[in-house]
């Protein structure tokens, strides 16, 4: 399998959607020439030309509701959003429209609609350009929330996305652009609403998504020297949720730490965390951990920003809390 960076799995992704099916069309600011803030449609405006690839006015609210259009048209319409703090510019045409004209429609209209939007903090952007939401979106009805950790996850999410029938929020984190990992030669897929056990444990299970991933993995092999097991699950999907796998591990483990980079408050290690604790209650040898943002703006100070944030240390200390009879305790 070669390696290649995550987002040059992204622009394959879109690329072979492109080829394969002429209804996929890209909107979005600066996706032309520019290839993207972060490349990710470099190079598309040249096989595609300017019909396929349409350079839109800065108007969130103007292109997705085009987006909408043509998808209830026939089209499969892949929007981008510059900065996923922008998606609040266009929530009634994403949130009240698209998410519910299925139903509304009783099921005569699809919104096969793709919204690209990278999230997280990155190089002190501050507080409107830096936000996690995939809360948010979690939280619609008729949405559905897929959050890529690695080169490989990404070019298969977005590749199901895309054919999928109804509106799907794929999120990437502006830290993981440039990670390289392997892909799979050929087509490739990853079903929506699955997600992967990365890393096999039998003291504790680490549920996260996104770049927290990442940040899982290296807590996971840094409690080794500890003499913690972590098993580590990469949701991939939010919205289908894969219940199945998370309460699979947890039932293993007994114990639990949810990571999400998102504030932590009402958010999506809530929601995973009283899953949990309804369906494993009588089995967990502790309360399930909780890892997130702080309930506050992120700010721009590189130093605040990294307390905002989870780090490491962070997962280690939720963890080994979780777990009083390690020998670090």
């Amino acid at each position: 399998m070669p390696n290649i960076s995550y987002a040059a799995a992204l622009n394959l992704a879109l690329a072979e959607a492109m080829r394969e099916d002429p209804k996929v069309i890209l909107l979005g600011e600066d996706i032309g020439p520019l290839g993207g803030i972060f490349t990710v449609t470099e190079g598309l405006l040249e096989e595609f030309g300017l019909d396929r690839v349409r350079e839109t006015p800065l108007s969130e609210a103007g292109f997705m509701g085009c987006g909408i259009g043509l998808a209830l048209c026939g089209w499969r319409p892949v929007v981008e959003i510059m900065f996923s703090d922008f998606l609040t510019m266009c929530m009634d045409q994403l949130c009240n429209q698209a998410a519910k004209l299925r139903y509304m429609s009783g099921g005569q209209a699809s919104v096969p609609l793709t919204v690209r939007a990278p999230i997280g903090a990155r190089n002190s952007a501050a507080a409107q350009h830096s936000q996690s939401p995939q809360a948010w979106f979690a939280h619609t009805p008729g949405l559905r929330v897929v959050l890529p950790a690695t080169p490989a996850n990404a070019l298969g999410l977005l590749a199901s996305a895309i054919e999928c029938d109804d509106p799907v929020v794929v999120l990437e984190h502006k830290l993981l652009y440039q990670e390289e990992g392997p892909v799979p030669s050929g087509r490739h897929r990853v079903p929506l609403g699955k997600a992967e056990v990365k890393r096999e444990g039998t003291d504790l299970t680490l549920i996260s998504c996104s770049r927290m991933t990442q940040v899982a993995l290296v807590a996971a092999e840094e409690l080794t020297s500890q003499g913690v097991a972590a098993e580590v699950v990469d949701l991939r999907s939010l919205v289908p949720l894969d219940r199945e796998t998370i309460l699979e591990s947890v039932a293993r483990t007994r114990r639990a730490v949810v990571v999400d980079e998102g504030a932590i408050d009402y958010g999506i290690t809530a929601e995973i965390a009283a899953l949990i604790s309804a369906e494993l209650f009588g089995e967990l040898l502790a309360p399930v951990g909780r890892v997130g943002a702080l309930a506050t703006p992120v700010p721009f100070s590189p130093p605040l920003e990294k307390t905002v944030i989870p780090q490491v240390e962070d997962v280690i200390a939720a963890v080994l809390k979780c777990v009083p009879d390690s020998p670090a305790r």
